[in-house]
């Protein structure tokens, strides 16, 4: 399983359109950012702290493998980018992240 982090006018529009190209830095960088279990909930202190209205969206790695890639990215791990639109029949749930009282998101304990 991989994760994407929406806002949600981000996730809103995915499931009105159907597909999507990412965030405007997906769109920048011509791919979409995914984090594995590891390594989503450091994404999300790093580029999303404090941000209200998150959604942790995750989806099946066969589900997109033809455009999936790893690629080395911040500290060297490696990343899941997409090279492909995201559909909505790809993403196998998704769940909204509340903030705690530190204002840390809270995160599904069965991450896998």
């Amino acid at each position: 399983m991989i994760y994407k982090l929406f806002r949600t006018p981000e996730w809103n529009a995915l499931q009105a359109d159907g597909t999507t190209l990412g965030a405007p830095v997906d769109v920048d960088d011509g791919y979409i950012h995914f984090s594995t279990a590891a390594q989503v909930a450091e994404t999300a202190a790093k580029h999303f702290a404090g941000v209200e209205g998150l959604w942790l969206a995750a989806v099946e790695e066969a589900a997109v493998r033809d455009n999936l890639r790893w690629e080395v990215s911040r500290g060297g791990a490696e990343f899941p980018h997409l090279y492909a639109p995201l559909r909505h029949d790809q993403v196998a749930w998704a769940k909204p992240l509340p903030l705690d009282e530190d204002g840390h998101h809270v995160f599904p304990d069965d991450l896998e």
